[in-house]
């Protein structure tokens, strides 16, 4: 749960820290006193967007830190286990600081991190209701977003968008190859044609660099053998004292001249090195001699090689060498447009994944159909309790052509009173109505989630009275299962709250409006009912009645 809340410098905030405890606990406080500013702060540290209207006036940057403590589900362990995140200290602290150039850093247990995963992680520690959630309980999208996920089938619905997504791109193809089934044709015939020139080729990797190397060898044959025996007469065969007879009858002298110096040691060890250098290339020449020949039919098959290779690669217009390649590339585009078009294998493909994906949409409609149900029926249950008796309240499914969402649109209806037929939310709901039934399915929506801190902000507009008291009640319900923080304006929502504190405007040494937060003791909170039941005036009347809504 949110353990502990710092802001600093944000909007009208100097400096707040806050420990919301556990179970129901409610913000009030006058209009414009900030109360929301608290929920749009945590929001940052929860990696919703910012920029630099957000810090104070006066101040250089905005910095808000939100730390979590307790037993974390077991996705949030392992997500932060993934992303090198753990702290020994158990804890988990989110950091954000955004700078007056609009710039902003993330810090999750001290280590800096992206604002994608703050809003990764957060989205597994707090669950938000803002006080405009009934208005988009009126778009389809956000309809069949909130039954999914309220049945947890949020896995089920990706799965299903990616079958649909194969299943699409099969058809497209297969209408492409309808439509354009000539030129697809012709294409075809032309890489065949390109394929079997280079497959009659044959060229090899690396062979146009082996294949150059022997056409200069063998078209150099006679120059190479004549330099190569010429050499060898120099060093060892020639009839007048070859080099290395001369070398080894000037060792043998200075032999000899080194036993009666030795000074001459050093001259005798520089010469028998290059004495044994001299008989390793008489050996390498005569082994070279001993290989080479003159081979006219081999040099004219190596041009015939060099010729077509050459031929092939201006054909192509490729450098030779890239030649083997192109055959690859070639050979895999004919092979793509031999699949593609292939009719009867596109038609078999494309039924296989259409029974893929209404395999998965139909698993996806049965569960949508159980969850449809029970949310039906819990949120009934709320309208009886929201003074709305009689009400009835239906989650339809309807069918439609595949979609990348499924089979069905999920259609919330509602019945305001016994008797009436159940009709589309936004035609039959009055803005009274709707506010009640939307608190009513974020409570229950919000009861079948594992996310241990909830958080309502001012979603209690535009209810009042025994109704009012009925939707603390609900939140006071829901707080014995999780943390539950709740901006209101509502004196009997108040009043059911465990814990109270109160945010109210006062003013620096400079003059300037900031935002101040009050945790409540038993005193306090009469007077804070008071001031909420009767205004500016606060009578022993309001008093009385203030003590009353809190004892109940």
């Amino acid at each position: 749960m949110l353990r502990t809340l710092i802001i600093r410098d944000f909007v009208i905030v100097d400096a707040i820290e806050i420990e919301p405890p556990a179970g129901f606990t409610v913000f009030t406080g006058e209009t414009g006193a900030g109360k929301s500013i608290l929920i749009d702060a945590l929001m940052l540290a929860l990696g919703g967007r910012a920029d630099a209207s957000v810090i104070r006036e006066g101040a250089s940057k905005a910095d808000i830190a939100a730390e979590f403590t307790g037993e974390f589900d077991s996705a949030v362990l392992s997500w932060l286990e993934e992303h090198e995140f753990v702290s020994e200290e158990g804890q988990l602290l989110l950091r954000r600081v955004i700078d007056s150039s609009g710039r902003s850093k993330a810090f999750i247990n001290g280590i800096t991190a992206t604002i994608t995963q703050l809003r990764e992680v957060g989205e597994m520690l707090v669950d938000i209701h803002g006080q405009h959630a009934h208005q988009s309980l009126l778009k389809a999208e956000s309809q069949r977003a909130l039954l999914d996920a309220h049945a947890g089938l949020n896995d089920d619905v990706i799965k299903v968008a990616q079958a649909f997504k194969n299943w699409r791109a099969v058809i497209k193809q297969r209408e492409e190859f309808e439509r354009d089934a000539k030129n697809v044709l012709l294409e075809r015939e032309r890489l065949e044609w390109q394929v079997g020139e280079l497959e009659k080729l044959a060229a090899r990797p690396g062979e146009w660099a082996d294949i150059g190397n022997e056409h200069s060898r063998l078209s150099n044959a006679a120059s190479l053998i004549e330099g190569a025996q010429s050499a060898l007469d120099l060093l060892s065969e020639s009839e007048s004292s070859p080099m290395l007879s001369q070398l080894s009858s000037i060792a043998q002298k200075l032999g000899k001249l080194a036993d009666v110096d030795d000074k001459l040691k050093p001259v005798m060890e520089a010469l028998e090195p290059a004495r044994i250098q001299l008989q390793e290339a008489v050996y390498a020449l005569n082994d070279y001699l001993g290989r080479i020949e003159m081979d006219p039919q081999r040099l004219r098959a190596v041009e015939s090689r060099l010729e077509a290779l050459h031929s092939a690669s201006r054909k192509f217009n490729v450098p030779a060498d890239e030649l083997p390649n192109e055959f690859l590339k070639l050979s895999e585009r004919l092979h793509q447009l031999a699949d593609a078009t292939d009719l009867d294998a596109l038609r078999a493909h494309e039924e296989k994944l259409g029974q893929a994906y209404q395999a998965l949409a139909t698993k996806l409609s049965k569960a949508r159909a159980k969850a449809a149900s029970s949310l039906s029926s819990a949120v009934t249950a709320a309208m009886q309790e929201l003074s709305m008796s009689g009400g009835r309240f239906d989650v339809a499914l309807n069918a439609i052509e595949p979609a990348a969402y499924g089979n069905e649109q999920i259609e919330f209806l509602v019945a305001g009173h016994a008797g009436t037929t159940p009709r589309p939310l936004a035609k039959v709901a009055s803005g009274g109505e709707l506010a009640r039934i939307a608190l009513a399915i974020s409570v229950i929506a919000s009861s079948a989630t594992s996310t241990p801190t909830l958080i309502f902000d001012e979603v209690d507009s535009g209810i009042g009275g025994a109704v009012a008291e009925v939707v603390g009640r609900l939140l006071k319900r829901l707080g014995q299962e999780r943390q539950v923080l709740c901006v209101t304006h509502l004196p009997q929502v108040a009043s059911q709250a465990g814990y109270h504190f109160q945010v109210s405007k006062g003013s620096t040494s400079d003059g300037r409006t900031v935002s101040r937060i009050t945790p409540l003791s038993a005193a306090e909170r009469v007077e804070e009912i008071a001031r909420m039941l009767g205004g500016l005036e606060i009578t022993a009347t309001t008093r009385k009645h203030a003590r009353e809504l809190l004892a109940s």
